[in-house]
C-alpha cells in the first residue's frame, strides 16, 4: 500500500489558526483591511470588464455612431445618449454628467483602497510596537523561568507575526490597486476620445449648415 503523500489539510489549517492567534489583536483590524482591499478589487475589476470598452476597437465604436441598430452594451447606450447632443455646449453636458456617473463611484473605490493598502503595513506595525512593549514588560516584570521566557516568546512571536501579515496584505494589494488604477485611466482616456469624436462631428455639421445657408 502506497504512503498518503497528500499535505495534511487540518494539520495545515489548524497552524494557520495558532499563528493566527499568536499575532494578537491586530490581526483582527488586518484581516478587514484585506477584506476592503481585495473585495473592492475584485468589485473594481468586474465593474471596469462590464463597461465593455477593452472588448471594442476603436472602427467598431466609432461605426457605432453612424450606426445606431449596431450599438451593444454600456459603450452602445453612452453613444445613445451622447447622440442626442445637437451643439457642443450639449455634448460638454452630456457627457460631464456621464463622467460624474460613470466615474465618480469608481475613483471613490480607488481612494479607499489605496488608503486601505497604506494602512495595512502601519497596522502591522503597530502590532510590532504592542508585542514589543510586551515582551519588555516580560523581562521588566518577570523573575525568570519558563513562565518569563513563555511571555518574551509570545510578545516577540505578535511583533514578527503582524509585520510579516502587513506587508504580505500590502504588496500583492499594491500591484492590484495599480493595474485597477490603470484600467481606470484607460476607461477615462476613452470616454475623452468619444467625446472629442463627437465634438468633432459636432462642428463638422455647424460648418456645413452654415455653407449652406451661405
Amino acid at each position: 500500500m502506497e504512503p498518503n503523500t497528500e499535505p495534511d489539510t487540518l494539520g495545515l489549517w489548524g497552524q494557520a489558526v495558532e499563528t493566527w492567534m499568536d499575532g494578537g489583536w491586530a490581526m483582527i483590524p488586518l484581516a478587514v483591511v484585506a477584506f476592503i482591499i481585495f473585495g473592492l478589487g475584485t468589485d473594481l475589476y468586474m465593474t471596469l470588464r462590464g463597461k465593455g470598452f477593452k472588448r471594442l476597437s476603436e472602427s467598431a465604436w466609432r461605426e457605432w455612431i453612424d450606426t445606431p441598430d449596431r450599438r451593444r452594451g454600456r459603450v452602445g447606450r453612452i453613444i445613445e445618449v451622447a447622440s442626442a447632443a445637437r451643439t457642443i455646449q450639449e455634448c460638454e453636458a452630456i457627457f460631464e454628467a456621464i463622467r460624474l456617473k460613470e466615474l465618480s463611484p469608481i475613483r471613490r473605490s480607488l481612494l479607499l483602497m489605496r488608503t486601505c493598502v497604506g494602512a495595512a503595513p502601519l497596522l502591522g506595525l503597530l502590532g510590532t510596537v504592542t508585542g514589543m512593549l510586551a515582551t519588555f514588560t516580560a523581562l521588566a516584570t518577570g523573575s525568570g523561568g519558563d513562565k518569563t521566557m513563555g511571555l518574551i516568546a509570545s510578545g516577540i512571536s505578535e511583533a514578527l507575526i503582524t509585520t510579516e501579515t502587513g506587508l504580505v496584505i500590502a504588496l500583492p494589494g499594491v500591484f492590484f490597486q495599480y493595474q485597477m488604477n490603470r484600467t481606470f485611466e484607460r476607461y477615462r482616456a476613452f470616454l475623452a476620445q468619444l467625446e472629442s469624436v463627437f465634438t468633432q462631428k459636432i462642428h463638422q455639421r455647424q460648418v456645413e449648415s452654415s455653407r449652406l445657408a451661405a
